[in-house]
């Protein structure tokens, strides 16, 4: 079952909306990508595009929204599958560690991309 304190105080409804808005946001950010490579964007063109402040903008609001993203939704598959009742009493110990993992992952992901953008 899964508590107030596992599920970091949020609900469905917020996750459906997260879930769903980060995906539009990352679908815009990649039809965007998309189009300049397939309209054959130069090098100088790439550079100066990928310099501009709103670029690291949108690139930025993209990264959030992949992390968010793929945080709710691990989220979900683990605490709807390492559970004591689908692998006994290693799901108890297995589910947290995944989560840990997941959340350094995406955190190091996320500074990652952001000192490339403004490094």
């Amino acid at each position: 079952m899964v508590t107030q304190v596992t599920s970091f105080s949020r609900n469905g409804l917020s996750d459906w909306l997260i879930q769903r808005i980060s995906s539009l946001i990352l679908l815009a950010y990649f039809l965007f990508i998309g189009v300049q490579i397939a309209n054959g964007i130069d090098y100088t063109s790439w550079r100066a595009l990928n310099d501009s402040t709103a670029m690291k903008i949108f690139t930025l609001l993209a990264v959030g929204a992949y992390v968010s993203h793929a945080w709710i939704g691990l989220w979900t598959v683990f605490t709807d599958y390492l559970t004591e009742y689908m692998l006994g009493s290693i799901g108890n110990v297995l589910r947290p560690l995944l989560q840990i993992a997941v959340v350094l992952a995406l955190v190091v992901y996320a500074i990652w991309v952001i000192q490339i953008i403004w490094g």
